[in-house]
């Protein structure tokens, strides 16, 4: 019991402090309220528990005999974090009137987890701290995505929640416009570290 504590301290204080999956859900939740952001919400809640599973149970291997696949992982991730600045700097909102931009569907947030750096620090920091070789490793990692699992939801929603309380806020399209460059440019920062 207390090893799931321990678990779920990590979990909560990795899920709920700043980072790309929630910048875009706060940003998701300004522009496209909570309905419109449930896809996303749980691609992010269900997909780095699915990727805690993998890197438990054998990508941390793959990638210890071979670097280089990090490394390529670790720059499309960049890349593509980028792409989401760009995106979320030049989406529009309803009071536009029209909404051309569209919140990240279930498929694309569970994919994301593969490519966010924060998410494989959080996941190959809990495999590394919370198992021990001494007894049968798939029991501890499947304990550890189930932790994640029962904390990652409620860490998604303040953030979600955080954004449609904003919206509330942003009076008009030049605040919301304002919002969403900060935002970018937080998603920019939340990599720079990441950059060799």
């Amino acid at each position: 019991m207390e090893l799931i504590f321990a678990i779920a301290l990590f979990a909560f204080s990795s899920g709920i402090t700043p980072g790309p999956n929630n910048i875009m859900l706060m940003t998701s939740g300004v522009n496209f309220g909570i309905q419109r952001s449930i896809p996303h919400l749980l691609g992010i809640t269900l997909g780095f528990p699915c990727m805690v599973l993998a890197i438990g149970l054998g990508l941390s291997g793959i990638f210890q005999l071979y670097p280089i696949l990090h490394v390529i992982i670790k720059y499309i991730g960049i890349a593509y974090l980028l792409y989401l600045a760009w995106l979320i700097a030049n989406s529009s909102s309803k009071m536009e009137g029209k909404s051309k931009a569209s919140p990240l569907s279930f498929i694309q947030a569970a994919a994301f987890q593969w490519v966010n750096p924060k998410g494989w620090i959080m996941a190959v920091g809990a495999v590394a701290t919370f198992t021990n070789l001494d007894s049968p490793l798939t029991p501890q990692v499947i304990t550890i995505a189930l932790v994640f699992l029962s904390v990652a939801f409620p860490c998604a929603m303040v953030w979600l929640g955080f954004g449609v309380a904003l919206k509330r806020l942003l009076k008009n399209e030049k605040q919301q416009r304002f919002f969403n460059i900060t935002m970018a440019l937080l998603l920019v920062a939340s990599i720079l570290t990441m950059v060799d």
